[in-house]
């Protein structure tokens, strides 16, 4: 499954919110289930930044929110994140109805 999270971060705030970001991205890379994550700016709104990362399954994903450093380190970030849905499973032919 993958994870899409969404910021609107103004341009001049957006180096410490990278190094925010690094080390949030960091920290959950040690999670169990974890597979890959990549972070990018939106081309066409550059105050839109975006994380995406891919975990072993939602479990997985939902689990790694809950040790005490990552919820000192990444999840006030992700408190700041576009409030939308986040959680999406693959569309390929193994995971649909």
């Amino acid at each position: 499954m993958f994870v899409v999270i969404r910021f609107k971060v103004g341009e001049s705030a957006q180096v410490e919110f990278a190094e925010r970001l690094a080390a949030a991205v960091e920290v959950l890379s040690r999670q169990k289930g974890f597979v890959a994550a990549r972070t990018g700016r939106n081309v066409d709104d550059p105050e839109l930044l975006a994380l995406s990362m891919e975990w072993e399954n939602v479990g997985s994903y939902r689990r790694a929110l809950s040790p005490y450093e990552v919820k000192m380190v990444a999840v006030p970030l992700l408190s700041q994140a576009v409030d939308e849905p986040t959680a999406y499973e693959s569309l390929e032919p193994a995971h649909l109805p």
